[in-house]
């Protein structure tokens, strides 16, 4: 069996900063309110012609990452893209990014696990590799959450929270056993869906039926719901449990955690995972602070800007761990 390593990483985000000051100025937040819950001080927006959308984002990143690999375009055997805001209700922006690198028929999967996308996306990268079925895979977590938000008063709690960008990685076949991805672990829990959810439109709420249920939009099924307080708990539970997970499989300990970096979603989760298991400020690489959270892109941003800081270096243990709406959550152990 093939191992599978990470060739080459990159990302994008837009040009355009929201600065936490720029949303109190279209609804009842400020600064210091948004910071103390969630750590988020601006996030990145796709701004109306400036040419970006999930699948656009996503080929700027990969282009950057087929680059670092030193990977030609044609190479690339299989597309896996993760992301819960394509660019249409269908197709997939997998098959997007297929046209838009101009890769002749390669095959397009698209992953919907939203904030652990990336992971699985990984997961199921990794089989590919490891089976022998596939040599070279290019991995997309993308997101344009700033299209679907909720920016009044009501939407608030949940709006303030979210950026736009996306990342890559490309995945490649290597012989060196016990270097690269050793190994991955997926979870989910559907009875808690609705506590971190967006309802439609779907052909459970149509947009003509939400329109005529809701002439005044009290009720808006098409704007994100999530219950703060019991996505929190249930985060920091299984966030722990993911990577306990994952090091007791691989015959490691905490100690042995190079760099953590986990799903952004917000970063008093992070620190409160960084506190329980005790890892040191170098062990755990959070930029959640500049682009609030990106979803499926949030986990290849931060690999790709820990990698390009110089954070990440060869022989270096690494752990990603995410969780988000399903509930799903995973978690991967690498050996950089």
């Amino acid at each position: 069996m093939y191992q599978t390593k990470i060739a080459g990483l990159g990302s994008y985000v837009p040009e355009n900063v929201v600065t936490n000051d720029d949303l109190s100025k279209i609804m009842d937040t400020n600064d210091a309110w948004i910071q103390e819950r969630t750590g988020i001080k601006e996030r990145r927006h796709i701004k109306k012609g400036d040419g970006n959308s999930t699948a656009v984002m996503g080929v700027k990143a990969a282009k950057i990452a087929l680059e670092r690999a030193k990977i030609s375009k044609d190479d690339i055997d299989l597309i896996v893209f993760a992301t819960l805001s394509p660019d249409y209700y269908f197709p997939g922006c997998g098959v997007q990014v297929q046209e838009m690198l101009d890769i002749h028929t390669c095959p397009a999967l698209d992953v919907r696990n939203q904030c652990s996308g990336f992971i699985y996306a990984l997961s199921v990268a990794d089989q590919y590799i490891k089976t022998g079925m596939y040599t070279n895979i290019l991995v997309i977590g993308s997101e344009n959450h700033s299209g679907g938000l909720d920016f009044t008063d009501r939407g608030r709690s949940v709006s303030v929270i979210f950026g736009d960008g996306a990342g890559a990685a490309v995945l490649t076949r290597s012989n060196h056993i016990g270097q690269g991805i050793l190994s991955t672990h997926l979870h989910s829990e559907g009875k808690h869906a609705k506590e971190l959810s967006l309802e439609g439109p779907s052909t459970m709420h149509w947009v003509p039926e939400i329109i005529a249920e809701n002439p005044q939009g009290d009720n808006i099924p098409y704007y994100p719901y999530m219950n703060g307080q019991y996505v929190f708990k249930h985060a920091i539970q299984r966030f722990s449990e993911v990577i306990m997970e994952g090091l007791a499989q691989n015959g490691m300990e905490v100690k042995d955690i190079d760099m953590l970096i986990p799903h952004q979603a917000n970063l008093r989760i992070s620190q409160f995972i960084q506190q329980k298991l005790k890892l040191k400020d170098d062990q755990v690489y959070n930029n959640i602070q500049k682009y609030g959270n990106t979803t499926a892109a949030s986990i290849p941003i931060a690999l790709t800007e820990a990698w390009e800081e110089g954070k990440i270096k060869d022989g270096d243990t690494i752990v990603l761990a995410a969780f988000g709406s399903g509930f799903t959550w995973g978690s991967a152990i690498i050996e950089w």
